[in-house]
């Protein structure tokens, strides 16, 4: 059976989350991780400055199966199952010993090892003390007074053929940022977590506070789900973010794998990303370009574990039937915003019939039976001027337009945008001053001397309206000299 458990599923980054939880659950506030490479006898190990056990609390946290997971649990309690402890260290290692010490009590320490099950006529032979040896490893400040000492050895899982101490180094990295999106609500306050030393800033996935972000909302709660607790989160645009800034928020998967809800428990990060299989029209959403600055945060309580379908390895997560409308609704308004301000490049414009608003569009989109197809607007200022004056020319000109909008390669844009994980450049990207002063006026010209519209007013609304929205001082000069 405990091979069997092996596989669950684990990695080592998830197998070592869970023991952390563990020692969130016994009131530690650090944590030390340490990675030992000494090749085949590489080690790892987990310490804490929590409570500790007693012998006996210690041989039953041993125990597979500790606990009855509908057992009414402490509201802080990020256990369900009693079996993290076991089946995430068994995912990496073939021993596993444990040292703990509750304060002003003598130190006790267990081990298994999965070489020695069967053994001695089919005994299970539950170890007292550490391996002959590895007494040294044990050895760490952060549970002096009290504290728990996890101590994973035979990384049989790990260390294969080929893994080096660079892999070595790199399983590390990959365990410190999914511990820094995992614990990041923790890590900002009190709980310290250390990776060989070094501290694990948290890496907060909804940028809070960003100036630049398009939707930062209230808090909602939802009927008949007490306790559950939903924000949504617009992240903003890459011209909205610094180059550091961009490539942080992209998080360990990357943009794409990272959009959609975060479930928490107690403020730890259970599910990072994903749609929940929810959806609208009899089509499941999925994690694709136009939504992918669309993260939703989500707080459950931990007496909701079976209603959502919380699995050993608190990694997947179902919306209970009961409120899968609302969180259609949440989820459709979120990813609604999120794919405008991917369209426009960070900016939600406002419609032109608004006092002080922007320009319309120039391109519209046009939904029939057959399909979405895009438009040049006829009504935007500047083509009307144009259409206006251009007497004979009209009809040539009416047939440029259409010859346009039939031939717009949004194939080609589209698989351009997926391969360089970007919208195409516009907004007269190194275009000389000359240009767009010629284009503005030309807009300026349609607005004054054709739509009849007060110059200022003009002003004012072409500096509301991409891409002239990022030359201001240009457009304040615009008209004034003449």
């Amino acid at each position: 059976m405990l091979e069997s458990l092996r596989g669950l599923g684990y990695t080592t980054a998830t197998a070592i989350a869970d023991l952390i939880d563990n020692s969130i659950s016994a009131d530690a506030t650090r944590v030390d991780i340490h990675f030992a490479w000494n090749g085949a006898d590489s080690w790892i190990r987990v310490a804490d400055n929590g409570r500790g056990m007693s012998d006996a609390g210690l041989e039953a946290a041993m125990r597979l199966g500790a606990r009855d997971p509908r057992e009414v649990r402490n509201p802080g309690d990020l256990g369900r199952f009693g079996m993290g402890l076991k089946t995430a260290s068994f995912s990496q290692a073939r021993v596993l010993t444990v040292a703990s010490r509750a304060l002003g009590d003598n130190k006790c320490c267990l081990r298994w090892d999965l070489d020695d099950l069967g053994g001695e006529a089919g005994h299970w032979l539950l170890h007292e003390g550490c391996r002959e040896g590895s007494e040294d490893r044990l050895l760490t400040e952060c549970a002096q007074d009290n504290g728990t000492v996890v101590l994973w050895e035979t990384l049989d899982r790990l260390v294969t053929d080929g893994f080096s101490a660079q892999d070595m180094i790199d399983l590390a990295d990959e365990v410190e940022a999914h511990l820094a999106m995992t614990f990041h609500r923790l890590l900002d306050g009190e709980l310290t977590l250390l990776l060989n030393g070094h501290r694990i800033r948290g890496w907060d996935p909804f940028l809070t506070g960003h100036p630049g972000k398009a939707l930062e909302s209230v808090e909602y709660r939802f009927l008949h789900a007490q306790g559950v607790v939903a924000q949504c989160h617009v992240l903003p645009h890459k011209d909205l973010l610094k180059a550091g800034e961009y490539e942080a928020a992209a998080g360990p998967g990357g943009w794409a794998a990272q959009q959609g809800f975060y479930i928490y428990r107690n403020k730890r990060l259970l599910l990072a990303g994903g749609w929940l299989g929810l959806g609208e029209r009899g089509r499941r959403w999925t994690r694709d370009e136009p939504h992918r600055l669309a993260r939703i945060r989500l707080d459950i309580p931990n007496s909701a574990d079976s209603d959502w379908k919380i699995n050993i390895l608190k990694s997947t997560a179902s919306v209970p039937v009961r409120l899968r409308s609302q969180f259609v609704k949440l989820g459709s308004e979120t990813r609604d915003v999120a794919r405008r301000v991917f369209a426009h490049r960070g900016r939600l414009i406002t419609t032109g019939g608004q006092p002080g608003g922007s320009l319309p569009d120039v391109w519209a989109a046009r939904h029939s039976t057959k399909g979405i197809s895009y438009r040049i607007s006829r009504d935007h200022d500047l083509v009307a001027a144009l259409l206006e004056r251009a007497g004979p020319m009209k009809a040539d000109l009416l047939s440029l337009l259409r010859l346009i909008e039939e031939t717009v390669p949004v194939q080609r844009i589209w698989l351009d945008t997926a391969e360089q994980n970007d919208t195409p450049k516009g907004d007269f990207v190194a275009a000389p001053t000359a240009e767009i002063v010629d284009t503005l006026t030309s807009m300026f010209e349609a607005l004054v001397e054709f739509r009849g519209m007060d110059p200022d007013k003009a002003r004012q609304r072409l500096a509301r309206t991409p891409p002239f929205d990022q030359y201001p001082e240009i457009v304040a000069e615009i008209g004034r000299k003449n």
